[in-house]
């Protein structure tokens, strides 16, 4: 699971995967691998075991949106899984005009699978870029044809880089 997170105005890519033993590991921004396990004691307060050590986190919401409370620190933050955020674009998008297909996350491009012209279905796969040693397919959004490919493969690309437009 991808997910980005805006801690005290920095924006951080945390990778987690779930080992055998049912514990998370956590990369953050492509740094070696951290054994995390997080346990909800309450509502808004969890208790946090990051390579064993053992963290208190309270989670408070504020005017300026959620705060949280550990090891004595206050760090504003907001948590977004951008696959959700794409797919609950595409849910309310509608199929009407042409739709982009934009990097969840910052990568380089492997490959692409589909070329200008190209009729294609949706969720068909339209680009292939790596980020963080791991390669993520990017699907078309609807049914349709490849208008524009703005990339080539080995360019490097940023969150939010329009890569392909399906009219």
């Amino acid at each position: 699971m991808m997910l980005q997170i805006e801690m005290g105005g920095e924006l951080r890519q945390i990778e987690l995967t779930q080992g055998e033993d049912g514990q998370y590991h956590a990369s953050i921004d492509g740094e070696p691998e951290l054994s995390v396990s997080a346990e909800m004691l309450r509502p808004g307060v969890l208790s946090l075991h990051i390579d064993g050590k053992s963290y208190r986190c309270v989670l408070e919401e504020s005017p300026e949106g959620t705060v949280l409370h550990m090891g004595g620190k206050r760090l504003p933050y907001r948590l977004d899984d951008p696959r959700s955020l794409k797919s609950r674009r595409s849910r309310h998008g509608g199929a009407e005009g042409p739709k982009p297909v934009s990097a969840p996350m910052p990568g380089r491009v492997v490959r692409l699978l589909a070329n200008v012209g190209d009729m294609v279905e949706a969720h068909q796969g339209i680009v292939v870029i790596e980020a963080m040693k791991m390669q993520n397919e990017l699907k078309s959004p609807k049914a349709g044809k490849v208008v524009q490919l703005r990339v080539e493969a080995g360019e490097t690309v940023a969150a939010g880089d329009v890569l392909a437009v399906i009219e």
